[in-house]
């Protein structure tokens, strides 16, 4: 391969640079939204093996081999949003992931596009705060993902991310419930809900989401650039 070659290909080689406005990624940043929307109401039946309680105990008893390969198997209905916005940022980088966001919520405001609806009044839904969280997890995803951050890094910024959403979601949470006069059964019901299990399935997928945004960004730079 000649030199002249050699460097036309490494012209076109992604090195971290940002993506500059221009009308494509605003077009770009216009799907992105869309594809947040989408992910608000697509549920996706995720099945995996898992240990309950009550290996031990129930391998002693008699039972078939296809009862106890049901029973040893957990199905959960997930909601992929939050692992959607870590895929962007990856993608887009944290300038045009947190205008992403931020267009969502205003669109919000007027359409329902939110999980349980829209409007002005969402704001006092307690699941609103999980939504302005998105925000400062996506900056400090952003912050962190312009560096050269390592795949061995990933999990780690993938903890925080969503650790950080769900943390505001609660405090958020337990804001409005307060204002409301909540009983504390409903919220300890809505915190189980939306923070328990589902947390572990966010941590997981988003740790996917941000290497398939690494590798779809150098495809992108080279489209965009």
């Amino acid at each position: 391969m000649s030199k002249r070659i050699e460097e036309q290909i490494d012209s076109f080689r992604y090195k971290g640079e940002p993506i500059r406005v221009t009308l494509g990624t605003l077009i770009m940043t216009a799907l992105c939204v869309l594809f947040i929307i989408i992910a608000t109401f697509t549920q996706v039946t995720v099945t995996h093996p898992y240990f309950p309680s009550d290996t031990f105990l129930y391998l002693s008893q008699e039972n078939s081999g296809a009862d106890i390969f049901r029973h040893f198997l957990k199905s959960y209905d997930y909601i992929p949003q939050i692992p959607v916005i870590f895929f962007i940022v990856a993608l887009m980088g944290r300038k045009f992931g947190i205008l992403a966001i931020i267009i969502y919520i205003i669109l919000g405001m007027f359409f329902p596009i939110f999980a349980l609806g829209g409007g002005v009044s969402y704001l006092f839904e307690y699941g609103f705060g999980y939504i302005l969280a998105f925000l400062p997890a996506v900056f400090f995803a952003g912050t962190l993902l312009k560096g050269r951050t390592d795949y061995l890094r990933i999990p780690v910024l993938a903890l925080f991310g969503v650790v950080t959403i769900h943390v505001l979601g609660i405090l958020y949470m337990l804001f409005v419930s307060t204002v409301r006069h909540a009983p504390i059964e409903l919220v300890t019901s809505w915190i189980a809900s939306q923070s328990g299990v589902q947390m572990l399935y966010d941590i997981f997928f988003t740790i996917i989401a941000i290497i398939l945004g690494k590798q779809a960004r150098k495809l992108l730079w080279i489209v965009m650039c």
